[in-house]
């Protein structure tokens, strides 16, 4: 338990080397320079450049111990920071621990679509380490969790470019971002 109390306080105890993809101008920095709370949740990051076709996402963490839920949204906008209901939503995955599922929707002009959840099977284990990569292809995003494709999720943001942060929140730990 040290190390899950030391991780709340922002310092990673495990892994000596801070995020390897910090050096790298294509991958998410942190919105917060201090590197010692670089990966505490919640989290907001930029996505440089903002997406595009081909370009991937990859959160790693672990799910806290006893999860209610986490989710992990793409959102347009990072300038205005002001107005946070104003953001489109480009996509929400939100993993849900009651009901084990693994929602996923989006926000347009201030609506938010109907939760998509068909899923063969929920991913997330508590205390568990995982990995979620978001693909992005010119129609759609494409999901997979610990490398099995779990499902697609069909654009509603049309402008890809605008998609340009990524923000975590809820029952985890993130051990890498790229």
């Amino acid at each position: 338990m040290a190390v899950q109390a030391a991780e709340k306080d922002g310092i990673n105890v495990e892994d000596d080397h801070l995020n390897d993809s910090l050096g790298n101008p294509g991958l998410i920095s942190p919105d917060k320079e201090d590197l010692s709370r670089l990966l505490t949740v919640p989290f907001s990051g930029r996505i440089r450049g903002g997406m595009r076709p081909g370009k991937k996402i990859i959160v790693m963490g672990i799910v806290d111990l006893e999860p209610d839920s986490f989710n992990v949204s793409l959102t347009c906008g990072r300038d205005s920071e002001k107005e946070e209901s104003q953001h489109d939503v480009a996509l929400k995955l939100t993993a849900r621990f009651t009901d084990r599922q693994f929602l996923r929707s989006a926000k347009v002009s201030g609506k938010w679509t109907e939760e998509e959840a068909s899923t063969a099977y929920f991913p997330f284990i508590p205390d568990q380490p995982f990995r979620i990569e978001i693909h992005c292809e010119h129609q759609r995003f494409r999901i997979f969790v610990d490398g099995h494709q779990l499902f697609d999720f069909y654009h509603k943001v049309k402008s890809l470019p605008s998609i340009d942060t990524v923000r975590i929140q809820g029952d985890l730990q993130i051990t890498k971002l790229g």
